[in-house]
């Protein structure tokens, strides 16, 4: 049986969605779409609010405000095509959409991550280095720390997606699931897939545990540090500092 490469013969794939019952996708729609509009006006109104208040102007809400932007696209990258193919009958995305959106789906998701490692950061050297606060968590240190965030996420991501592209694809084009993720898409891939799933796991292990373990690390030196303060008033009014970001 002859096996056509799927990526330059055929123009697409068809995403199943959440469920295949006719009946349920306009009230699927309608929940979607209102979460996804409270997404947006949340998050805006936190960006708005940081951006027009200047005792926000801090290295804490810097983050907190990229982080509500990095949100708004995150979601913009599944959400508006998966509303789309709620109400179609095709529910197609191109081979090149899809690629698309699973690069910025990892890239975003994974800059998320690190700019919440980048708030216990900051909490940390907040509570645990009060006096030198200042001068390390200065407005060129917080660039830099989103500027590598974003990097090390986009970099990450661009490796996925090369990886997925010299992949060939056979007869199958229906992805069961409501937008392109990796291993969804790979199970439809009649290439050895063996390389590309042992790259992808180790790869990925190390970009998911990177900034998890920062937070872990800076939580327990926080928690440490709270514990030494005598009052109970003044152990609570460290940690609730560390609010914004939890």
């Amino acid at each position: 049986m002859e096996m056509k490469n799927y990526s330059s013969s055929i123009s697409g794939f068809i995403l199943l969605g959440i469920s295949p019952n006719p009946q349920m996708q306009k009230p699927l729609f309608a929940v979607f779409l209102i979460m996804y509009l409270v997404t947006l006006v949340g998050n805006g109104l936190i960006i708005l609010a940081i951006h027009s208040d200047s005792r926000l102007h801090t290295p804490m809400y810097f983050f907190l405000s990229n982080l509500s932007f990095m949100d708004i696209c995150f979601t913009t990258v599944i959400v508006p095509n998966m509303l789309v193919n709620l109400l179609s009958e095709t529910k197609f995305i191109s081979y090149v959409g899809c690629l698309v959106q699973m690069y910025f789906f990892m890239a975003l998701g994974n800059t998320d991550s690190y700019l919440l490692a980048s708030m216990a950061i900051d909490r940390l050297v907040a509570i645990c280095n009060p006096f030198h606060y200042d001068v390390v968590m200065s407005p060129r240190r917080c660039l830099l720390l989103l500027l590598g965030s974003c990097t090390i996420s986009h970099l990450h991501s661009l490796l996925r997606v090369l990886l997925m592209s010299r992949l060939s694809f056979c007869a199958s084009h229906i992805i069961k699931h409501f937008f392109c993720d990796t291993q969804p898409v790979l199970k439809l891939s009649c290439s050895d897939t063996s390389s590309s799933q042992m790259v992808v796991m180790t790869e990925t292990l190390a970009v998911i545990a990177t900034p998890f373990l920062c937070i872990l690390f800076s939580y327990l030196r926080i928690i440490i540090t709270v514990l030494k303060i005598p009052s109970v008033a003044g152990k609570w009014k460290a940690f609730s500092t560390c609010g914004s970001h939890l």
